[in-house]
């Protein structure tokens, strides 16, 4: 029996060799189509679903799991560890947070088993770091503490830089005006935007007009941040694989990686950005590379 087992959702774009290397129990999202509910990264492919979504006149609506279905994965994971921290996205961005608080107080009156639940302050790859910091404090036989330490110390560091093609999909779901996205479409704008730690928001940074000067745009502001130190880093697209892994062999080539994976950004993120999606969770932590070079 382990000390410590993490576990979380499946927005966290790890790759599926790290979650298993390090039995990081994942809680799939949901969305829901034509009334079928689909369990994100389980029922159905990324390329299927930007192929269901091209024809679709009706968005998918998605949704955080229940307390239910967090605490089912408890009860599994509680056979294999004395204690268990969840790592949920940001409350801001998904009711995952608070379902996993719900049954982590089932799970301390009903499995007798320390059950904690850390809130990201952040979504996608650069939450996916976070877990990945966690897992890999656990795997060294670290108790419950000092694996959140190695989550905390990690929650500030943590970006994500990345633009969407369009604003359409996010004026269906209601998050921008669809005038914002009339205007976008017309001016053929990519935004760039950036995910900060502990915000629990994006921010904007760039319009730009084209794919390739959006692309270059991502490595500028990388480049800005380096300051030669050692980097992590997680491409992620939605639909747009080829370009993804351009990037990622760009990037391994100018920067100093330690290490560096091409993810999809999952289906339950898909619905909100559309296809063309490209971006890099990426963080640099002169002291936090020791716990990876340790663990790998």
């Amino acid at each position: 029996m382990v000390d410590v087992a993490i576990v979380t959702d499946s927005t966290v774009c790890l790759p599926p060799e790290l979650v298993q290397k390090y039995a990081i129990e994942i809680v799939p999202m949901e969305f829901i189509h034509e009334g079928k509910v689909y369990r994100d990264g389980v029922d159905m492919s990324p390329s299927d679903f930007y192929k269901l979504l091209a024809k679709s006149g009706k968005l998918p609506t998605t949704s955080a799991p229940s307390p239910g279905t967090y605490f089912e994965t408890l009860k599994k994971v509680a056979r294999r560890a004395k204690t268990i921290l969840i790592i949920a996205p940001s409350a801001k961005f998904s009711h995952a947070f608070d379902s996993a608080r719900t049954a982590a107080e089932m799970g301390k009156e009903k499995l007798q088993t320390m059950v904690e639940v850390l809130d990201s302050g952040t979504a996608a790859g650069a939450q996916g770091f976070i877990v990945l910091a966690a897992a890999r404090a656990a795997s060294l036989g670290e108790n419950l503490a000092h694996v959140l330490e190695a989550a905390r110390r990690l929650m500030p560091l943590v970006h994500v830089v990345a633009f969407i093609d369009t604003l359409r999909f996010l004026a269906k779901c209601g998050r921008v005006p669809y005038v914002a996205a009339w205007a976008s479409h017309l001016l053929k704008i990519k935004p760039v935007f950036e995910l900060l730690p502990m915000s629990g928001g994006a921010t904007p940074l760039n319009k730009v007009r084209t794919r390739a000067r959006a692309i270059k745009r991502l490595t500028e502001i990388l480049r800005e941040r380096t300051d030669r130190k050692p980097m992590h880093a997680i491409v992620l697209h939605s639909n747009a694989m080829e370009e993804a892994e351009h990037l990622k062999e760009y990037i391994a080539a100018r920067f100093n990686c330690i290490e560096i994976y091409v993810r999809d950004f999952t289906p339950v993120m898909g619905v909100h950005t559309g296809p063309g999606l490209l971006g890099v969770a990426f963080y640099f932590d002169d002291s936090a590379t020791d716990l990876a070079r340790d663990a790998d």
